[in-house]
């Protein structure tokens, strides 16, 4: 499956520790693989991050639904029950986000990004290496920030653009899955205090969710960055002076009255 061989060329361009986790949203859970592991009913209760974790550190294929979760955050943006200002649970949450005014809480918490209601009955996870499906999402886990930035570089040279970063310090598995599959743009988010007590997230974790529409252009993009010699791995630590530059550094260099230097064996 293209899925499998993408996500073996990512993990090998950034040298990823961690599996991408392949994400598959069901409306039928009559479509979950018998190859799945049913969390229900091998885990009892667990949160989706502690899910992913299965997934992205022992490779574990798993499917999660409604009446194994053990986190309010995925009932709200899974859409699994009603969450509207209208409801009992409205308040009770929007009250303990951590948010100084209410009011300001009441209008995060009614803008918070949740899926329709009842259209998904559960969470499909897979190695994306072996995933036997084609996915949604895809949830990236880099453990150093030179490999989310090669991530960035990937999404500038595709979209001429910086990529929109809104960063939250809970509700990652939210910010991450949900939000990419509402707007089907690239998401990014710090691992929340459930990842790093229950899940086991490193301190230097972050994760990017990628729409499966995106992953061709990851791929061209990242492989743009190779052939420049611009990948993670072509980043080698140095304290050189009057370094080799690419010529055009000469170019730019020479039209601002500035001194010129050498050629490096690189790009252009």
């Amino acid at each position: 499956m293209i899925v499998n061989e993408a996500a073996k060329r990512i993990t090998d361009f950034l040298d990823l520790k961690l599996n991408i986790v392949a994400v598959k949203l069901i409306e039928d859970p009559a479509d979950v693989p018998e190859s799945a592991s049913i969390a229900g009913e091998e885990w009892g209760h667990l949160s989706l991050c502690q899910a992913f974790a299965l997934t992205k550190r022992q490779g574990k294929t798993l499917y999660t639904d409604k009446s194994s979760e053990w986190c309010w955050a995925p009932v709200v943006g899974l859409g699994y029950a009603e969450t509207g200002p209208e409801t009992p649970c409205f308040r009770e949450i929007s009250r303990l986000l951590g948010i100084q005014d209410q009011e300001k809480a009441d209008r995060f918490f009614e803008a918070f990004p949740r899926l329709p209601v009842g259209k998904y009955k559960g969470v499909l996870l897979a190695p994306a290496r072996e995933a036997e499906f084609e996915p949604d999402v895809l949830l990236i886990y880099t453990d150093n920030n030179f490999q989310m930035r090669s991530l960035f570089s990937a999404i500038k040279y595709k979209t001429g653009e910086m990529l929109e970063v809104h960063l939250d310090p809970v509700d990652s598995c939210v910010h991450t899955l949900v939000t990419a599959m509402i707007t089907r743009n690239y998401t990014v988010a710090i691992p929340d205090p459930g990842e790093q007590e229950r899940a086991l997230s490193d301190r230097n974790e972050m994760i990017m969710g990628v729409p499966a529409e995106k992953i061709p252009d990851l791929l061209e993009a990242l492989d743009f960055l190779d052939s420049w010699h611009m990948g993670y791995r072509d980043m080698r630590p140095e304290m050189m002076f009057d370094f080799p530059r690419p010529p055009f550094y000469n170019t730019v260099f020479e039209s601002w009255g500035m001194g010129q230097g050498k050629d490096w064996d690189g790009h252009k």
